[in-house]
């Protein structure tokens, strides 16, 4: 006789995938073609096969449904997440991912999505994703915002060449606050490891020729940028 607390469930994983477009922090979403939700929007994601591990699921999910290749964006495991009622469909358990990258192209929908599109992350959490997606977004975001504190992570948002002000920028959109310049570049430019130059400069439409930067070998930022501290 089987167990009575023993319960047969269903893996999946789902993608929360954040970038910087028009000023704003982004995250993809799809419309969902099939029920449950059929129509509204999600993030994407699927069941697991049983021939793959869960980095491959998440990748192949991001593939199917809305043609963006997960291998070239900074892919990390976030959470699981196994509430008894997340799923109509019955006991379903996702481990959800956080992927982040620079200006993404705009994707395109695969064959479980109707649609698939970036939408502003505060469109997103104000309106009702399917399942319990606004909660791994709200994780998604609060994990970012707390690693750029204390890793490179912000470079992942950035061309392979950047500007100090590109890299500002991205603090400022992700914390949404306003940073003091020069405090941030000299918080920059103490951080061993954290930026390299290059020798380049990128010319602006008007003012003076910027320095380009590449990212550089430090993963952890020792003092790290706080986000009660950074722009006083």
């Amino acid at each position: 006789m089987a167990d009575r607390h023993h319960v047969l469930l269903r893996l999946a994983v789902d993608l929360a995938i954040l970038t910087v477009r028009e000023n704003c922090l982004h995250v993809l979403v799809i419309e969902r073609d099939n029920e449950p939700y059929r129509g509204q929007y999600a993030l994407p994601g699927g069941f697991l096969r049983a021939d793959e591990d869960l980095p491959e699921a998440a990748e192949r999910e991001l593939v199917e449904e809305t043609g963006l290749d997960g291998r070239s964006l900074h892919l990390e495991q976030l959470a699981t997440y196994g509430a008894p009622d997340r799923d109509p469909r019955g006991r379903v358990v996702s481990v959800a991912y956080l992927a982040i990258a620079p200006d993404l192209p705009i994707p395109v929908a695969g064959s479980d999505a109707q649609t698939a599109a970036w939408m502003p992350v505060g469109n997103a959490l104000g309106g009702k994703l399917a399942f319990d997606h606004g909660r791994i977004l709200d994780d998604a975001v609060e994990r970012a915002k707390n690693k750029l504190e204390y890793t490179t992570l912000a470079t992942a948002f950035c061309a392979p060449l950047f500007t100090i002000s590109d890299l500002r920028h991205v603090y400022e959109v992700v914390w949404g606050t306003e940073l003091d310049p020069r405090n941030f570049n000299r918080k920059v430019a103490n951080t061993q490891g954290f930026v390299l130059p290059t020798g380049d400069k990128r010319a602006p439409e008007t003012g003076r020729p910027a320095a380009l930067y590449r990212r550089g070998t430090a993963g952890y930022l020792n003092p790290p940028l706080l986000r009660n501290g950074i722009g006083a």
